[in-house]
């Protein structure tokens, strides 16, 4: 029982570390910039961290949400173990958070109304979840096939078969490498986190791509309309 009520705890801490949005944050104190409101897809990531915030924002965001991913998968791996499907939840409470940020539940809780240029309170928008997922295969260590993996898988489609809009790479990279998951790596535990995490990322990012195509800004759609 004291082991299960220290997984929980466990899920918890991992998904309020998720939750905090560096790519936000960051960029506001250095460079006092709101990179959601500069940005088009209004995201508080890596890519609009050194886009706009310039290098050091960008390594500090990507560092930053890198670690929030792995320091809990980490500790609890090392803590408590990976044999059970609470550690499944743990792997996936970082990635849950970066996507769906507790801190928008606490806001509606104390009634704050949405504000579109705060990844906070905009309605469950939160970030892609891409630097935190390599974060949590990165604490996976020793085992490092997951993060293997999902490298190999990104760089694949974005250097080698490159796929340019970015949705449909992030969406390809993600099944291919929960597909190589799903046949090489036995821990049925870690591959039920991988899941998990393959299922938020892959669902933040169609769900962006139907926001963009019904308000007519996504980049296929108006490549269609000019052809």
């Amino acid at each position: 029982m004291k082991r299960i009520i220290l997984y929980w705890l466990s899920i918890i801490a991992g998904y309020f570390s998720g939750s905090i949005l560096f790519g936000y944050e960051i960029p506001k104190i250095i460079k006092k910039i709101n990179v959601c409101e500069l940005s088009e897809d209004g995201n508080p990531g890596t890519y609009n961290a050194f886009r706009y915030g310039g290098f050091a924002c960008g390594v500090g965001v990507l560092a930053a949400d890198i670690l929030k991913g792995c320091v809990p998968v980490w500790l609890c791996a090392q803590a408590f173990g990976t044999d059970s499907y609470l550690f499944s939840l743990a792997m996936a409470s970082p990635v849950l958070g970066h996507a769906f940020s507790a801190f928008y539940f606490i806001g509606k809780y104390f009634g704050m109304r949405n504000d579109e240029e705060n990844p906070y309170l905009n309605g469950l928008k939160g970030g892609k979840a891409i630097a935190v997922s390599f974060g949590v295969m990165l604490g996976l260590y020793p085992d490092i096939r997951p993060l293997l993996f999902l490298v190999i898988s990104y760089l694949f489609f974005s250097l080698i078969v490159p796929i340019r809009d970015h949705g449909r790479r992030t969406v390809t990279a993600y099944m291919c490498f929960l597909a190589a998951s799903l046949i090489f790596i036995k821990q049925r535990y870690i591959t039920a986190g991988i899941i998990l995490i393959s299922c938020i990322v892959i669902y933040k990012h169609t769900l962006k791509r139907r926001r963009q195509m019904n308000a007519g800004t996504d980049s296929i759609l108006q490549y269609r309309r000019r052809s």
